[in-house]
């Protein structure tokens, strides 16, 4: 019986490559596992390729600002020690898949950005904000999932306090040539299956009552870091997947 053919080598070549249509030359893509969906119950598995930053068990690929990372740990799930100061990763990432889940605390205190407030810090300088809007108005690029100070979410998508809640999140960090902005940082984030943001340019280090711009750095590479609020929020099943080009290993 005879065989298709894998690809071919006389069809034009696609604009600013070296590969052409169907080229039958060109690297098969890395083959993984994917990984399985959470639960409330518990998390799901990343996939095979996923670099694990906390799997419920310890805090050692983190550091908190004087040290060790001070968070508990327990059940499966980090949570905040308030006044402990925030936690990042010791590795650093540009462009990246992000997974994580959180918790707001299932007993409500306070309102407005006083009730389970937290945040995720992509490259420790651009923040997705946590926070439980289950029923609580705050400013509007401040509610769960905006990019603080900048843009509020599409929607609230948020389940009740006390529930675990998913983030994903695709991130593109800022190019520079020089000290020239080439292009700005983007998001893509999905809570709890939904859209918040869609290839979303940020506008610069996010702030609490300021403006920024990317004058203020040039970094394209940084640390994950959690948020000390004060609020006992919690985390659990969080990886992440650095993002090469097409055709690289």
């Amino acid at each position: 019986m005879a065989t298709q053919p894998i690809g071919y080598d006389d069809t034009p070549f696609l604009p600013d490559s070296q590969w052409r249509v169907h080229d039958g030359k060109r690297p098969q893509p890395r083959i993984i596992t994917p990984g399985t969906a959470s639960c409330p119950e518990q998390p799901g598995q990343p996939p095979s390729d996923a670099i694990i930053l906390f799997d419920g068990s310890d805090l050692s690929g983190w550091k908190g600002s004087n040290g060790e990372a001070q968070w508990k740990v327990e059940n499966g799930y980090m949570e905040v020690v308030p006044r402990t100061g925030n936690i990042e990763t010791k590795q650093h990432f540009g462009d990246c898949q992000l997974h994580l889940e959180w918790a707001a605390p299932a007993v409500v205190k306070g309102d407005s950005q006083g009730r389970g407030n937290s945040g995720v810090f992509l490259m420790g300088l651009y923040e997705i904000q946590v926070l439980d809007c289950y029923d609580n108005p705050t400013y509007a690029d401040g509610t769960t999932g905006a990019i603080y100070g900048q843009y509020p979410p599409l929607v609230n998508a948020c389940r009740k306090p006390g529930e675990w809640q998913t983030y994903d999140i695709l991130f593109t960090a800022p190019r520079f040539d020089g000290d020239r902005l080439v292009s700005p940082a983007y998001v893509t984030v999905i809570l709890n299956g939904v859209v918040l943001h869609h290839h979303q340019a940020i506008m610069g280090p996010t702030g609490h009552r300021t403006l920024t711009s990317y004058d203020e750095t040039r970094a394209t590479t940084g640390p994950l870091m959690l948020q000390d609020h004060g609020d006992l929020v919690r985390f659990r099943n969080i990886w992440v997947r650095p993002l090469k080009g097409y055709d690289e290993a």
